[in-house]
């Protein structure tokens, strides 16, 4: 298999901006680095949601992606929802960059999480282990701030005109944030 590249492009209800990118590497791990910005300092729930459907906002990319029906839990719980990435952190100056690898998240096959969305939220993801009602479905990760679709990145594509659309609306976020 070769390695294949996708990209999400995050935006949010207020000034959250940034960017997730997606390697699968020929060995099945799929690394994610990212950079989002205009978060509340502290700890913030990370997840691939099931649908890609932003119509409503974040609120209408459906639930964690969890095609093996298991509860939430940790990255590395062997019981978590494949969409399941834990939590990100954002510095005091609100900037969260984070770099994290997982076999759960193809972007090829029956499973692949292209077209789904990545989505930040609120709060911190208590991994399942909370004791609180939502625990074991959404980590109790509080409200969706920020999402984008995990979309097919240039080298993907056979004809790369496709993907230098998605590679220009990378490089204009990533020039946008750093004038901040």
């Amino acid at each position: 298999m070769a390695t294949i590249k996708a990209v999400a492009l995050i935006t949010g209800s207020t000034n959250i901006r940034g960017s997730v990118q997606f390697v699968q590497q020929p060995s099945g791990a799929t690394q994610v680095k990212g950079r989002i910005a205009g978060l509340t300092p502290g700890l913030h729930g990370f997840h691939i949601h099931a649908l890609g459907d932003t119509t409503n906002g974040c609120n209408s990319t459906g639930p964690h992606f969890n095609p093996s029906k298991k509860e939430h839990g940790a990255p590395s719980d062997g019981e978590r929802h494949a969409g399941d990435l834990g939590n990100i952190v954002a510095g005091s100056d609100g900037v969260a960059e984070f770099s994290i690898t997982d076999f759960q998240i193809p972007l090829v096959g029956h499973h692949s999480i292209l077209g789904r969305a990545v989505v930040v939220h609120a709060d911190p993801d208590d991994l399942g282990r909370g004791g609180h009602e939502l625990s074991k479905t959404t980590g109790n990760a509080g409200a969706r701030v920020g999402c984008g679709n995990c979309l097919a990145s240039f080298y993907a594509f056979e004809t790369p005109a496709a993907g230098m659309l998605f590679s220009m609306a990378n490089l204009e976020i990533e020039a946008s944030m750093s004038e901040k």
